[in-house]
């Protein structure tokens, strides 16, 4: 039995592709939400109730954490959560495997990261997974954790959604909080899970943080044009927002504060390297084209029920 901990695009994904091998799984969420399956559990419970969710994840062989409160409740809602989870897998023996990202690293000269980046972040959020992630290994539970960059697919909220389709829509310019033609690596959702079942299973990842394999990076340009393909549009006029701009509006809102944090993600070149990964379990990243699709597949499905 499997316990995961959250049911956003990522702990959805894992708890299909578990349960779609035969496995058994109980999806853990404040609301009971989860995807039906005929092997799926949805039960309602806080994850930073370590006392519930020991006796939720009694009997399991790992608990994912694949919860994703918002920016502005990292500070308070993180660490109480991750101990919970890092309770409920020392009381119950099981892998603790953990969503991880690329926040740790800081930012990076050259933007090129590896599993020996250090970890180097000075801003908040960054240095909340840090401690995350040392808190874990520190506890002696057998822990593993799967990072990735900016997720692409079903379900995942990010520049497409937030900034290309909207212009596409208008038939606008799309001003985009980036530097437009740099490279950036996009992590597909579903790679995302398959990477961290397959680790957490693999008794010679525990212990260690490892990269998802992902496609080749990509510059947002690019992105947009892909995007256009695929729905038969014009591709979007693209302008790159003035740096300054979201550090301004910061002062005063909350969320540009938190997204101004991590800036110089799409202010620099930020290139996820995967190959270790790849050499070691043999996986392999999905053609960014699937991601693409899922994503547009996804907007336009959301965009219909509003209808």
């Amino acid at each position: 039995m499997h316990v995961v901990i959250g049911s956003g695009p990522i702990g959805s994904s894992v708890a299909r592709l578990l349960a779609d091998r035969g496995e058994s799984v109980r999806i853990v969420t404040r609301s009971g939400s989860g995807p039906e399956h005929r092997l799926i559990e949805r039960v309602a419970g806080d994850a930073a109730d370590a006392r519930r969710l020991t006796e939720l994840a009694r009997g399991a062989e790992v608990i994912y954490n694949c919860a994703n409160p918002k920016y502005t409740e990292w500070a308070d809602k993180w660490f109480p959560m991750n101990n919970a989870m890092i309770a409920a897998a020392k009381a119950n023996d099981a892998v603790y495997a953990i969503t991880g990202n690329l926040y740790g690293y800081g930012q990076q000269p050259g933007g090129r990261m590896i599993e020996s980046t250090p970890l180097a972040a000075t801003g908040r959020k960054g240095r909340i997974r840090n401690k995350m992630w040392q808190d874990a290994l520190a506890s002696g539970v057998r822990t593993v954790e799967a990072r990735g960059s900016d997720y692409i697919g079903a379900g995942a909220a990010g520049v497409f959604s937030a900034v290309l389709l909207p212009a596409m829509n208008a038939g606008r310019t799309a001003w985009a909080p980036a530097d437009v033609d740099l490279p950036h690596t996009f992590t597909y959702t579903g790679d995302m899970a398959r990477t961290l079942v397959e680790l957490a299973r693999a008794d010679r990842a525990w212990g260690q943080a490892w990269h998802v394999p992902s496609p080749a990076p990509i510059t947002i340009r690019e992105l947009a044009g892909r995007f256009a393909e695929m729905t038969g549009r014009p591709a979007p006029k693209i302008r790159k927002l003035p740096r300054f701009v979201m550090r301004t509006a910061g002062l005063v809102v909350p969320i540009a504060r938190e997204l101004a944090e991590m800036d110089y993600q799409f202010y620099f070149p930020f290139v996820l390297d995967s190959s270790l990964t790849e050499r070691t379990f043999g996986l392999t990243a999905t053609d960014i084209e699937v991601g693409i699709r899922e994503t547009v597949e996804d907007a336009e499905a959301i965009a219909a029920r509003k209808m």
